[in-house]
């Protein structure tokens, strides 16, 4: 199946690793161009390296207000076009409610909140027809995480964000659509089955949880994303698709 992709202009933010790393590499692998960002200037060279000649990396923090201007810029600068934007940000750090300081609070706020509302209204403003705007949110948007609490309270609240925009957008032919990842096998997610002592018990425990009993690969997130930001979704705005195993419940 042809998604559509070639010589399309995407940026996509945290992708020197993790989720945003994975849908970076599918969406090159089918021929899409990339500005990818990270906030340390060599690590964000060297991933856009591995991904090939037709990814940029760029050192960037989502919390900055001229992000997104400088990111779409770059787009049109390198590569004479932008066609969307796949904003991951990284997890705001763990911990239950009485560990998280007003500091963390704040400065999760600016970056994963604030900042990806900012990315996604200067998108919106320089997108025609047919682009997309995607939000890599979390499993989270439909029930709390254990451990993650301060994400528990900001990525809700961006998919109620990404749903307006939707309806706003839509008339304009531009697509937005988040995709919500529980258990995919990251260093992130490896992280969280080890507050509980012992991670091995952790992650047996919680596929045993998941009707398709393991947890999912950075790969197979990718290239769901890959899909949702392609024109081959050319119909699909306003979800917030699952990415889980079929870990939730209900329609």
């Amino acid at each position: 199946m042809d998604l559509g992709l070639k010589d399309r202009v995407y940026v996509v933010t945290g992708a020197t690793r993790g989720l945003g790393n994975a849908a970076a590499r599918a969406l090159a692998a089918d021929g899409a161009k990339l500005i990818i960002t990270g906030r340390d200037t060599k690590a964000a060279a060297d991933a856009a390296a591995e991904i090939g000649p037709d990814a940029v990396g760029i050192a960037a923090d989502n919390a900055d207000p001229e992000t997104a201007e400088r990111l779409i810029g770059a787009a049109r600068a390198h590569f004479g076009r932008f066609d969307g934007v796949l904003i991951s940000v990284g997890g705001p750090p763990p911990g239950f409610v009485a560990d998280n300081s007003d500091e963390q609070w704040q400065a999760a706020f600016e970056s994963v909140f604030l900042g990806a509302v900012r990315l996604a209204r200067g998108a919106a403003a320089a997108l025609g027809e047919g682009g997309v705007v995607g939000f890599v949110l979390s499993g989270s948007v439909h029930e709390p995480i254990p451990g993650l609490t301060i994400s528990n309270g900001l990525r809700p609240g961006l998919a109620g964000f990404a749903k307006s925009l939707s309806d706003e957008l839509g008339p304009r032919g531009i697509r937005v659509v988040g995709l919500l990842p529980a258990r995919i096998d990251t260093d992130r997610v490896r992280e969280l089955d080890s507050l509980s002592g012992d991670a091995d018990a952790a992650r047996a425990a919680n596929e045993a949880r998941i009707p398709l009993r393991r947890y999912g690969t950075p790969e197979e997130f990718g290239r769901t994303a890959a899909f949702m930001l392609s024109p081959a979704a050319s119909y699909l705005t306003g979800v917030m698709l699952p990415v889980d195993g079929g870990a939730r419940s209900g329609f």
